[in-house]
């Protein structure tokens, strides 16, 4: 009986701990990057807590070459997915590392003219949000690998387009 009992408290605590490693503490996650002199892909992510995702694609974000002819076109669309749980997990692992509530709101000089400019809004399930706005996408390092996995994380999900 005592081995039982040891187990079922072993089996208890395991689980709890389990619940608490998947629990993510942000209820939305979303990344805008904007338009630059060239061919910057402008699009917004937006993923919330259940990974479903919705991507609102504008320009240069699935073609392989610039064109000035590309701002002359309908924009790319909007689409939807859920990311994958891998990739999810590698996102929260990412957002954990910023300690994205002592981050600056802005980041970048503006005397240059032709960079783009990103945006990471993050709202928490306690009810705060943050806003950072990066022109340039060189705010800090940690952010750079964040915006680069946003840019990759594109090309890594199923899309199935809505409008």
């Amino acid at each position: 009986m005592k081995y039982l009992l040891g187990l079922f408290t072993i089996i208890f605590l395991f689980s709890c701990s389990s619940q608490k490693m998947s629990t993510s503490k942000y209820s939305t996650i979303e990344y805008e990057a904007g338009a630059c002199f060239g061919s910057c892909p402008i699009f917004k992510m937006t993923i919330e807590t259940d990974r479903t995702a919705v991507l609102e694609a504008e320009h240069f974000n699935f073609s392989k070459e610039f064109s000035k002819g590309e701002f002359d076109k309908p924009r790319e669309g909007t689409f939807k997915t859920t990311i994958k749980e891998s990739d999810h997990k590698k996102l929260i692992t990412l957002l954990d590392g910023l300690d994205i509530k002592h981050l600056s709101d802005k980041y970048g000089s503006r005397n240059v003219t032709d960079l783009p400019t990103s945006y990471l809004r993050i709202k928490f399930k306690d009810g705060s949000s943050k806003n950072i706005e990066d022109y340039g996408k060189r705010g800090t390092e940690k952010l750079s690998t964040v915006y680069k996995f946003f840019e990759d994380l594109k090309h890594k999900q199923q899309w199935e387009k809505v409008k």
